[in-house]
C-alpha cells in the first residue's frame, strides 16, 4: 500500500504519512525503498541475537533494581503473573503465554524505576515482535521459558538484586540459543 492509500485510509495528509514513515525508519522498524515505497524491516536472526544481548544488560539492570525498589503489592503482581503463566503453559495456550511473558517483562521494567533503561528496551523490543512470537510457538519453548521466568520472579521476591540480574541474563541467554536453533 502506497503513501496515498495510507493517507486516505487514515484520513491524514500524505506529508503526515511520509513523516511517520521517516520516523519509523529512524527507529529501525521500516525500510524505505527508492521509487518503491516502504515496508516493515525484516530483522535477521543475527540482528535479533545482537538486540537480545543488549536486552540482557538492560533487563538485568531493571530486574536488579526491581528487587530493591518493588513494593509488596508489586511483588504480589509478579507472583500473580507467574501463576497465570503457569496456567497458560499447562492449558497449552502459547499465545496467552506470550502475552503474559511480555506483561511480566514490562512490569519488571516499570517496577525498576529506571526510565532510561525502559525507553531503550522499548525501542529494542519493537524490533523483535516477530521473533518473540515465533519462539512462543515452538514446541517445548514455553515450558523451558516458564521455569526461567519463575526463577526471575522468585529472585525479585527474595529482594536479591544480584540473583535477579543473573536469572534474567540466564533467561535471555536461553532466548539467544532458541533464536539460533
Amino acid at each position: 500500500m502506497g503513501e496515498n492509500e495510507l493517507a486516505e485510509q487514515f484520513g491524514v495528509t500524505r506529508a503526515g504519512i511520509r513523516a511517520a514513515l521517516i520516523d519509523l525508519e529512524a527507529q529501525g522498524l521500516v525500510e524505505r525503498i527508492r521509487n518503491r515505497g516502504s515496508r516493515v524491516r525484516v530483522v535477521t536472526v543475527e540482528e535479533a541475537v545482537a538486540i537480545t544481548e543488549c536486552r540482557m544488560v538492560l533487563e538485568g539492570l531493571c530486574a536488579a533494581k526491581a528487587a530493591v525498589a518493588a513494593s509488596d503489592e508489586q511483588l504480589a503482581e509478579l507472583t500473580a503473573l507467574g501463576r497465570a503463566m503457569t496456567k497458560a503453559v499447562a492449558d497449552g495456550e502459547p499465545v496467552t503465554y506470550s502475552d503474559l511473558n511480555r506483561e511480566l517483562h514490562a512490569r519488571i521494567r516499570e517496577f525498576s524505576g529506571r526510565r532510561t533503561a525502559v525507553e531503550l528496551l522499548e525501542r529494542l523490543n519493537a524490533q523483535l515482535v516477530r521473533h518473540r512470537f515465533q519462539l512462543a510457538l515452538r514446541p517445548g519453548r514455553p515450558q523451558r521459558s516458564l521455569k526461567e521466568h519463575l526463577a526471575v520472579i522468585e529472585t525479585i521476591e527474595a529482594r536479591d538484586p544480584q540473583a535477579a540480574e543473573t536469572a534474567v541474563r540466564a533467561h535471555l541467554g536461553s532466548v539467544i540459543e532458541a533464536l539460533r536453533g
